[in-house]
């Protein structure tokens, strides 16, 4: 862990951000535009070189930190780094991911563990270090970068998708624990957007057999497809977070994009279909 810039406290009335994945996607594009309007971020990557065109862009507001969401160190490094330049922190962005997609069968131990890592503990870690700061300023938001795979899961998906299920349940019971305490949790679920995830932030595992073709190798052919024709544009939706950062009672769940907003309104009428079979309504004692 090193940073790019002597840490200096400064003081100022514009929002502090902490952003994981700060170095392309959606994590830069966020990045930019705090920093294009005045705020103050510290920035987070694996690889510190990677920050370096960001910190010189805004050598006043912009620190930059290594942070790697598997090391169980870095997190709390990162907030104090935060906190020693900047006096406070506003709003935690965990956006930092990966993925390793393929069929369930052909998936294993190493694989699984690596999904949990980046996509559940390191995000959970980020909080929990976060948590003491924000709870002591009674304020502070909490931006918890998820996936259209968590609002319906796709073949293929296993590993990444049930990492990102388990997250949104925790921070479901994160945001009740932290609200009477001046604090908000919102769970972004965006679509495709146009970045650098598939290409370098996702390992596909082909060890399926073949009977798996049809389901999780055609969508996963597809989603290769995909990569560089993604509707969404990070830049826009930096926008939108901006505008979330200021909401005095921001929602519980973001969606980004007109494909994951089809896609959420479809799960919600799936849901409600299912439960008009009443199934399972009469199942408690009589009364």
């Amino acid at each position: 862990m090193s940073n790019s810039s002597p840490i200096v406290a400064t003081a100022s009335a514009s929002t502090v951000w902490l952003i994981t994945g700060a170095s392309s996607g959606l994590g830069l594009a966020l990045a930019q535009a705090a920093l294009a309007r005045g705020d103050r971020v510290l920035a987070t990557a694996r690889d510190l070189n990677s920050l370096a065109p960001l910190a010189a862009a805004f050598p006043a507001t912009c620190r930059t930190f290594e942070l790697d969401v598997t090391a169980r160190a870095d997190a709390a490094a990162a907030v104090a780094a935060a906190h020693a330049a900047f006096g406070r922190i506003d709003v935690v962005v965990s956006n930092a991911g990966s993925a390793v997609l393929g069929a369930t069968e052909a998936l294993d131990d190493d694989a699984l563990q690596r999904n949990l890592e980046v996509n559940f503990l390191g995000p959970m870690r980020l909080i929990r270090a976060a948590l003491p700061t924000l709870r002591a300023q009674r304020s502070g938001r909490i931006m918890v970068i998820s996936a259209a795979a968590a609002i319906a899961n796709y073949p293929g998906f296993a590993g990444y998708g049930g990492a990102k299920w388990a997250l949104e349940g925790a921070c479901e019971s994160l945001a009740q624990e932290v609200r009477p305490l001046g604090i908000h949790v919102t769970l972004v679920q965006p679509g495709p957007f146009r970045t650098a995830f598939i290409s370098k932030s996702v390992s596909f595992v082909a060890e399926a057999p073949a009977d798996y073709e049809a389901s999780c190798g055609k969508f996963l052919r597809f989603l290769r497809s995909m990569d560089t024709r993604q509707p969404g544009d990070p830049a826009r939706a930096a926008e939108v977070l901006l505008a979330l950062s200021a909401l005095e009672r921001p929602p519980l769940r973001l969606v980004l994009g007109r494909y994951a907003h089809d896609k959420a309104k479809r799960k919600a009428q799936a849901a409600l279909r299912d439960l008009e079979t009443a199934l399972g309504a009469d199942t408690d004692y009589p009364t």
